[in-house]
C-alpha cells in the first residue's frame, strides 16, 4: 500500500472575499454513456457534461476532482442497473455530488449529446440513422438526510421542413385566375385545387422542446422527439429517391405551417402526449425557421407551466 503524505487542503481556507458562489465546477467533460432500456437494445451516447456545486462564503475553493469522481462512480453504478433513461443520468450524478461535497447545498449537472434513431424514407423505405441533438439537466437541493429535491429537465432539438402558407395562398389565387382565363369550368378548378398543392417557399425548421419536472416516471425523450417531428410540415431525410422526394414535397405543401403554427401544434401535442406530468412541470417550446427568400430567420416561442397551457387550451376551445 502506497503511503501518501497529508497535504494542505487550500480549498478549505477562508477566501479573501467571503461571498458564496452559485456555481463552481467543471465543464465539457466527455464520457461514454450506455443507456439501458427495458426490452430494447442499449444505446451508447458520446455525452458532454457540465458539473457544478454551489460554494459557501467560508470556503476558498471547491474540490473539483470530486466532480469527476462522482460522475465516474455514477456511470459505473448505472451500468449494473437493469434499465434507466437519459432523464435519470444527471439526477444520479447530482445526488452523488451532494455526497461528495458535504459543504454544498445545491448540485447541478448538464448533459448534451446526439441521439440516434432509425428513420426510413416514406416510399422506398431506405433506412438511415438520424442524429438528434438532445440535452438533459438535473438540479439537486440538499434536504434532510438523503431526501433531496431533484428537478430534472430533458429535451431535444429536431430538424424538419416547413412550407409557407402565405405565399401558397397567393400562388393558389394566381392559379385559379389563370385556369379561369383558360376557360376551365369552376367545378374542375375546385377539384384541381383540392388535389394539387400549390407552390410556396420552404424553410428548414428547428423545433425544440424542453420539459422540467420533479415527477419523471416514464421516458419522455422519444415522445418529445416525435412531438417535434409531427409539428412541422414534413420530416426531412438523409437519402431520398425520386418517388420519396415527390412524397415529401407533396406532403409538406399539403401541410403548410407558419413558425407560430409549429409552436402551437407542439404545445397541443405536449398536452395530449404527457397526461402523467403535473401542472407545475415547466416547458419551453421553440421554433426557428431558416428562411429561403429572406435574409432573416423566423422565430416563435412559448415558455410556461404545463398547467397554464392546459387551462388555456380548455378555455379557448
Amino acid at each position: 500500500m502506497i503511503s501518501c503524505p497529508i497535504l494542505p487542503d487550500v480549498q478549505a481556507n477562508r477566501p479573501a472575499v467571503p461571498i458564496n458562489l452559485t456555481r463552481v465546477g467543471v465543464t465539457d467533460v466527455k464520457k461514454l454513456v450506455i443507456l439501458k432500456r427495458e426490452n430494447r437494445d442499449p444505446v451508447t451516447l458520446t455525452a458532454v457534461f457540465d458539473i457544478f456545486v454551489d460554494l459557501p462564503a467560508d470556503r476558498k475553493g471547491s474540490n473539483l476532482s470530486r466532480n469527476l469522481e462522482a460522475i465516474d462512480e455514477t456511470l459505473t453504478e448505472t451500468f449494473k442497473m437493469t434499465s434507466y433513461d437519459v432523464e435519470n443520468i444527471c439526477g444520479f450524478v447530482a445526488e452523488n455530488l451532494l455526497r461528495h461535497h458535504e459543504y454544498a447545498g445545491r448540485a447541478e449537472v448538464r448533459m448534451r449529446s446526439e441521439y440516434v434513431l432509425d428513420r426510413r424514407s416514406p416510399v422506398t423505405g431506405i433506412s438511415r440513422e438520424q442524429f438528434i441533438n438532445i440535452f438533459s439537466e438535473a438540479v439537486a437541493e440538499r434536504g434532510t438526510g438523503q431526501d433531496h429535491l431533484i428537478r430534472k429537465t430533458v429535451g431535444a432539438e429536431v430538424m424538419g421542413m416547413t412550407a409557407c402558407p402565405c405565399a401558397q395562398s397567393m400562388m393558389a389565387e394566381t392559379a385559379e385566375n389563370k385556369l379561369r382565363e383558360l376557360g376551365v369550368e369552376e367545378e374542375k378548378i375546385r377539384i384541381f385545387m383540392e388535389n394539387v398543392p400549390m407552390a410556396t417557399h420552404n424553410q428548414r425548421g428547428r423545433g425544440l422542446i424542453s420539459v422540467r419536472t420533479t415527477d419523471v416516471k416514464a421516458s419522455l425523450l422519444e415522445r418529445i422527439i416525435r412531438v417535434i417531428e409531427e409539428s412541422m410540415s414534413s420530416d426531412i431525410f438523409e437519402v431520398l429517391k425520386r418517388v420519396d422526394e415527390r412524397e415529401v414535397v407533396e406532403h409538406a405543401h399539403k401541410n403548410p405551417k407558419f413558425v407560430e403554427d409549429c409552436v402551437r401544434t407542439m404545445a397541443k401535442k405536449i398536452v395530449d402526449s404527457f397526461p402523467e406530468l403535473s401542472d407545475d412541470s415547466f416547458v419551453t417550446i421553440r421554433q426557428i425557421n431558416e428562411e429561403s427568400i429572406h435574409r432573416h430567420n423566423a422565430f416563435a416561442e412559448r415558455i410556461a407551466e404545463l398547467g397554464d397551457i392546459r387551462a388555456e387550451l380548455r378555455n379557448n376551445a
